[in-house]
């Protein structure tokens, strides 16, 4: 599920990646329909805790290219998944993302960029 919000007066966006030791893919395989059930209902619990500062609510994303000078190969990277947050600052970023139910699995973190505007822009 894609949820996508216009960003506030005065807020700056976040790219939020969700690292994890499996795939996005083989843990939507494995995982049993209940525990994809009560998996998204631990989302939605945040997802409403964090209420307007989700600007976009992300997707897991499957296996990745890299693509470079030298061609193109698979991606070594432990990115599953994204989103888009909205807040203050960093901390007001990383205060949306308390008790973030990705942490639940074991050896995931997940990484946080403030967006820059570009001059000119």
């Amino acid at each position: 599920m894609t949820t996508t919000a216009e960003t506030g007066p005065g807020m700056k966006k976040f790219v939020v990646l969700y690292n994890a030791p499996q795939s996005a893919q083989s843990q939507m395989a494995e995982s049993t329909p209940e525990a994809a059930q009560e998996g998204m209902k631990a989302w939605m619990e945040w997802a409403s805790r964090a209420g307007s500062g989700i600007v976009d609510m992300g997707q897991p994303l499957g296996a990745g290219k890299e693509v470079s000078q030298s061609g193109t190969t698979d991606t070594n990277t432990n990115v599953g998944g994204y989103g888009i947050l909205q807040a203050e600052d960093m901390d007001g970023a990383l205060a949306l993302l308390e008790g973030h139910p990705h942490l639940m699995m074991p050896g995931a973190s997940i990484q946080v960029y403030e967006t820059l505007d570009l001059p000119g822009m």
